[in-house]
């Protein structure tokens, strides 16, 4: 049986053109040569498609060199195309390219909860090594900016319910915990970044991603909403392993991808930027009840095993300001509603038949 790539869904480019009602001027992109790590989680695929459409749409001539262990992983997504450049490699280890590169973005990391409890140590030297790695390629390639993706999880734990952080606050983060090696090398890498620029006058921004969601999500990917998803697609009742008090901010990956491409091309020298959409703020029981609503399915609840409870964050409250970054024109291109109901219509049209249903519709009203 063929295999069906995403990318040639109707529906799933529907979600990406939303994307160029944006105000943003993509002609900047034009002959643009950016270097992405991580290409194949749920933020980095979802931003390879996107500027894959970008630049056959608007003709930009851009030029991709895709970092990953597997380059096959890349292939079944999109294939071979001419203007795509593969690099097999692990970015916790030194990394040399002899290309000019005008952007590099920093995605590879263990992004969810049983990987930091199962993988510690790399989820710490991905952040930090791979992140001071392209700080040293764009050292060396003058004129070049580094996109630095950090998370949320910077934060740590809310001063209060209902409490917005904006990109000058923090919260409490207890360091001797195996949990926090995610937390802490994020902010390292943070730290890094604002040394590299002072140090040897390396441009770079950086986007504060809250958490996210989306048809690219990976089948083993632990995160609450990630299994809530799976299991509503499968006909299978939602497993709640808290109360459901914790409150966090969501955002839809394709709000996420244009957010990082307004931060890449717009963003100051230096500057941290939250990414999050406060429609699509919510605590963690309603949101199991929209996507069992969705799913037709119930919520039941469970303990975690030891394994998932190391992994757990510790945070109960963690709400963005995202007011920062709106004023670079940005605006999230779904409420959760719709982009659950996106994430699921997606799936389940790519996994029902090879064949994409042309007249599916899609759900593109905020």
């Amino acid at each position: 049986m063929d295999k069906v790539m995403f990318y040639e869904s109707r529906v799933y480019q529907a979600l990406i053109e939303s994307i160029l009602a944006q105000d943003l001027d993509f002609s900047l992109l034009a002959g643009k040569r950016i270097l992405i790590t991580g290409g194949t989680g749920l933020v980095g695929s979802a931003l390879v498609d996107t500027l894959c459409f970008l630049d056959e749409r608007l003709d930009l001539g851009l030029h991709l060199v895709l970092v990953s262990r597997s380059r096959n992983k890349f292939l079944e997504r999109i294939g071979n195309r001419k203007n795509i450049e593969f690099i097999s490699h692990d970015m916790a280890k030194p990394f040399e390219y002899g290309g000019r590169v005008d952007y590099a973005v920093h995605l590879a990391a263990n992004t969810h909860p049983v990987a930091y409890a199962t993988k510690p140590v790399e989820t710490i030297t991905t952040n930090f090594l791979g992140t001071m790695n392209l700080l040293e390629l764009c050292a060396k390639n003058k004129g070049s900016r580094f996109v630095n993706i950090s998370s949320v999880e910077i934060y740590g734990e809310s001063k209060s319910e209902g409490f917005r952080f904006s990109e000058n606050d923090l919260g409490y983060i207890d360091c001797n915990t195996l949990r926090s090696g995610y937390n802490e090398s994020k902010r390292l890498g943070e730290s890094l970044s604002q040394a590299y620029l002072s140090q040897y006058g390396v441009d770079f921004v950086t986007a504060r991603l809250c958490r996210c969601y989306g048809p690219t999500l990976q089948k083993d990917d632990s995160k609450a909403l990630s299994q809530f998803l799976f299991r509503a697609m499968d006909g299978e009742d939602i497993i709640l392993k808290s109360s459901g008090e914790q409150h966090f901010s969501y955002i839809d990956v394709f709000s996420a991808v244009s957010a990082i491409i307004f931060i890449m091309l717009k963003g100051e020298t230096g500057e941290v930027y939250n990414v999050a959409d406060e429609r699509q703020d919510t605590k963690l029981k309603d949101l199991a009840e929209l996507v069992a609503r969705i799913g037709n399915v119930k919520v039941v609840f469970d303990l975690p095993n030891e394994t998932e409870a190391k992994g757990f964050s510790k945070a109960s409250t963690a709400l963005l300001d995202a007011t920062k970054l709106k004023r670079l024109g940005w605006k999230a291109l779904f409420d959760l509603k719709t982009g659950v109901e996106n994430t699921m219509k997606i799936y389940k049209t790519l996994l029902s038949s090879i064949k994409i249903f042309q007249n599916e519709d899609i759900c593109l009203g905020a």
